[in-house]
């Protein structure tokens, strides 16, 4: 790589490392149970709320319970159910709408990742009315305060209850963008494992894979502080120890709970420390085939912790060590693949592919160039990658 612009990447992201502790970071408010939302609604003298999910957490009843006790408390609920995996820009603009058709004044998101991305972005247009969406891409360019926003996860795995970061997907071209703000982090967040009992298991396992992926991205990572570090550490250690039981005994609301908790930790972990490789990668991919993020970070993490080599021995053998994967006497380099190939039998156990068959060869010169502007500068890797070596990693997640 150009020595000048690998200064300038470094430079970037040191800076970016220096003003963590400048920021205005905060953590939302962990409520237990979904009548608690009421209380705030109350405290808020809030009686007008946009609920935003989508169709198959409606479908699966998961909202009604919600819905009944707004009646029941005087709470007027409109309800946008299309969001769809990837949330696209049509999606913000259609529950958009309804916000402002109905004079809502506060917003909730029940749902995975993309329902809270959707929500959020709907969040930052109320903020910003004259400013469109591709224009808020980057770093803080909304800068104003959105409406309430409370978080209710149905999986246990984007920690986008936590995050400054909704990510977008052009409707038109396909492009799919992150907007980071920190007017986005939801105020307040529902941990309640009851809600995701009713998940299929593929999305419990996949979900629980993206959770592991923010931890092991924000940990191998340069911009980490002493408290990433132990969110990260804490988060790896549950997730190995609760997502095998909560996929193969979906009932049992401890370890659900559990990754529950392990998911809004590596999301506080990586919304100072930041994502990596893993993600841009997986961000291209989905933008352009739909590919579901949680299962495209499971599959590309561990051809990316591969491809670092021994840049990233002494942090995946700390991780490994601390998820008791293997005690303090073997040797990095042994502990670091023995952590990586955990991860991939942790993944075949749950029927996670090791391959995305959906990526074609024509496509991955570009997928490998949007992946590397997304990435560079701003996610402070471990090694800095060219296109081409993106493109490596692309052929190998396609054929394996």
């Amino acid at each position: 790589m150009n020595i000048f612009k690998k200064f300038y990447f470094r430079a970037y992201q040191t800076v970016m490392k220096i003003m963590i502790p400048l920021l205005p970071y905060r953590e939302p408010k962990i409520l237990k149970a979904t009548e608690d939302v009421f209380d705030v609604l109350k405290e808020k003298q809030i009686d007008r709320v946009l609920l935003v999910t989508d169709q198959g957490i409606r479908g699966l009843g998961l909202t009604q319970k919600m819905e009944d006790l707004a009646k029941e408390k005087g709470v007027e609920f409109f309800v946008y159910d299309e969001t769809v995996p990837n949330p696209t820009t049509q999606n913000v603009e259609d529950a958009l709408k309804i916000y402002k058709d109905n004079e809502c004044q506060g917003l909730i998101a029940f749902g995975g990742g993309s329902v809270m991305d959707c929500a959020k972005a709907v969040g930052a247009c109320v903020a910003r009315p004259k400013k469109p969406l591709s224009k808020m891409k980057g770093v803080m360019k909304i800068m104003r305060k959105i409406p309430l926003l409370i978080a209710v996860p149905t999986t246990a795995g984007t920690g986008s209850e936590t995050t400054l970061a909704a990510v977008i997907t052009d409707s038109e071209t396909r492009h799919k963008y992150a907007i980071n703000d920190f007017p986005l982090i939801p105020k307040y967040a529902v941990l309640d494992a009851t809600l995701t009992v009713g998940l299929p298991k593929h999305i419990t396992a996949t979900t629980g894979m993206d959770a592991l992926t923010h931890a092991v991205e924000a940990y191998i990572g340069r911009s980490t502080t002493k408290k990433t570090r132990d969110n990260a550490l804490y988060a790896v250690k549950t997730i190995f120890k609760n997502l095998p039981e909560a996929y193969n005994n979906p009932q049992n609301l401890n370890a659900r709970q559990n990754m529950l908790l392990a998911s809004y930790n590596a999301g506080l972990a990586f919304t100072k420390s930041y994502v990596g490789y893993v993600h841009a990668l997986a961000h291209a991919v989905g933008g352009k085939y739909n590919v579901a993020h949680g299962l495209a970070n499971a599959v590309i993490l561990p051809y990316v912790l591969k491809k670092f080599g021994p840049k990233i021995f002494k942090q995946l053998w700390s991780l490994g060590v601390y998820a008791e994967l293997f005690d303090v006497q073997t040797p990095k380099e042994v502990g670091a693949k023995i952590f990586i190939e955990k991860i991939e039998e942790m993944n075949q156990n749950m029927g996670i592919p090791t391959t995305i068959a959906e990526i074609e060869d024509r496509d991955i010169p570009h997928l490998a160039i949007t992946a590397q502007k997304e990435a560079n500068p701003l996610y402070p890797v471990p090694v800095i990658f060219e296109a081409e070596q993106l493109e490596e990693i692309y052929r190998e997640v396609k054929n394996g």
